[in-house]
């Protein structure tokens, strides 16, 4: 399906802006938000909670997940991380039901301490394979069936109070995360089968069926939103590819609309949800993988290049990225992680390449995330919490495919073309590659190496250029400009990497392509 130019160059400059965010922030930052929405709103009884009672809550909560985290990084030697805490602890406020009971007060430190230990308990090479707080919901409530007093989970979000604020931050965090598709269906499916289990349910009493009475309070009094913004996006627990990804969703979707009775408990949001990361884990072992750097080389005056030896076996494709954690004391808002591009081929493995750009003009202000990285020294390891991505070429090869690189977006492209030649796959490609100025063409030997026509629009020209490389001696980069050195653009299927305000000033000029794919760097 072809993307329309304007949504393309409107999708990627929000995600420019909402890139200045690390993920995990941006979502602490909205769950405070709701939180504090939920807060005001209490005083009102427009919530279920009072304000007491969801002060206490959030206190104990942070406290206890705050603790365990602690203790836990502190025995396996790891960097504390508060935002992870922090998150834990707000979904829970959600989830479970506010209190000032002393009991049930105990049941939440429990929940948050069971959601915070299976973090560590219930992981696989490093990684968790249950979303948190859905562990300490469902140890909570299996828990409460011997001991009613502890309470259990609620999911009084679910409110239509609060509809309207979980589906603007929600959108905010999905946005960046890119998951807006994979919760639309969820939700969609969701809503579907539970208005169908409802459906079904008022026939067999024998009530006559209001359809709007049915679906209104489905879609705005159900935590469907809440769980799909907040607890499926989750990306440490979810698969690599799209497709997987959309599959996970439906099973959660089904399961959560229509929860099986199991007797004491039934498979409701929690459980499904579980359930869901149990079909993730299926779908790809997830495990952390320690690199340890070998060296650093300058590939241009602002391009650096990181060389590092896999100490287990990584899977991937060629033009997906990998999550790289750098651990470092007081992080700034974008945190310690952040996603690069793979620039080397899966037959380089066991060693693995990335690139990134040292922009000089934010030298003076560099986040801590650079300053960590570039204080990294050969023979440290550091940890991939992941590998993801859809950027990938299509398998059938005959398919004729444009590459079109903004500055550092060239990596995949690197490792695609790198990988096309060692697999002796045939494929039609041209690349367009655009750069401040000469200087700043990354990996030309590669890509000169691959063989393919290259286009090249920098302001000055470049110098010794192989015989199927061509500059494009000032030809602006719009739509007829596209069409000059890519007469046949129409036929292509039109792929695209670099910066999202770059991608966003692109789109319109690709609009006359067969078809347009993104990857948008939201930078380090």
């Amino acid at each position: 399906m072809t993307v329309p130019a304007w949504l393309t160059a409107a999708w990627n400059r929000v995600f420019a802006l909402l890139g200045r965010v690390s993920m995990y922030r941006l979502v602490l930052l909205a769950l405070a938000a709701l939180a504090a929405i939920a807060f005001v709103l209490s005083f009102f009884g427009l919530v279920g909670p009072g304000p007491a009672e969801l002060v206490a809550t959030l206190a104990v909560l942070v406290v206890v997940c705050g603790a365990t985290d602690a203790a836990a990084h502190a025995v396996l030697r790891l960097p504390w991380r508060l935002e992870s805490s922090l998150v834990t602890a707000h979904i829970l406020l959600f989830v479970l039901r506010p209190t000032l009971e002393i009991a049930g007060l105990a049941g939440i430190a429990i929940a948050g301490a069971a959601a915070s230990l299976s973090k560590y308990v219930l992981a696989w090479r490093g990684r968790h394979i249950f979303n948190p707080a859905a562990v300490g919901a469902t140890v909570l409530t299996l828990l409460a069936l011997a001991v009613p007093a502890l309470g259990a989970s609620s999911w009084w979000v679910g409110t239509p109070a609060l509809a309207g604020p979980v589906i603007v931050l929600g959108i905010a965090v999905l946005w960046r995360t890119e998951k807006l598709r994979m919760v639309a269906l969820f939700v969609v499916i969701a809503v579907g089968v539970a208005v169908l289990r409802t459906s079904a349910q008022y026939q067999s009493a024998g009530v006559p069926l209001d359809f709007a009475q049915v679906f209104q309070p489905v879609l705005w009094s159900s935590p469907f939103l809440f769980l799909g913004a907040f607890m499926l996006s989750e990306p440490l627990t979810m698969p690599p590819r799209r497709w997987q990804q959309l599959t996970v969703a439906a099973v959660v979707g089904v399961l959560a609309g229509w929860p099986i009775d199991l007797g004491a408990v039934s498979l409701g949001q929690e459980r499904a949800l579980l359930i869901g990361n149990i079909v993730a884990f299926a779908f790809s072992v997830r495990s952390a993988v320690r690199l340890t750097l070998r060296s650093r080389e300058d590939v241009t005056p602002t391009v650096r290049q990181l060389t590092f030896q896999a100490k287990r076996r990584v899977r991937f494709e060629p033009g997906q990225y990998i999550e790289l954690d750098v651990p470092h004391r007081r992080p700034d808002a974008r945190g310690t992680r952040r996603e690069f591009s793979i620039v080397s081929a899966p037959e380089d493995l066991p060693e693995l390449r990335i690139a990134f750009r040292e922009s000089t003009a934010s030298a003076s202000h560099p986040s801590s995330y650079k300053r960590a990285l570039a204080q990294v020294t050969a023979g440290s390891d550091l940890a991939v919490t992941g590998v993801w991505g859809d950027f990938v070429l299509p398998k059938k090869t005959h398919v004729p495919l444009l590459m079109v690189a903004a500055g550092i977006g060239v990596t995949p492209f690197v490792s695609q073309l790198r990988h096309a030649r060692l697999a002796h796959e045939d494929r039609d490609i041209v690349l367009v590659y655009v750069a401040s100025d000469a200087s700043e063409l990354a990996f030309r030997d590669e890509i000169e190496a691959s063989g393919v026509p290259v286009v090249v629009f920098t302001r000055d020209r470049p110098e010794n250029l192989p015989p199927h490389w061509t500059w494009a001696r000032g030809v602006r980069l719009d739509a007829d400009g596209l069409m000059r050195v890519v007469p046949d653009l129409s036929a292509r299927h039109a792929f695209v990497s670099g910066p999202p305000g770059l991608i966003a000033d692109l789109a319109p000029a690709l609009e006359r392509a067969r078809s347009i794919t993104t990857d948008a760097f939201s930078g380090y």
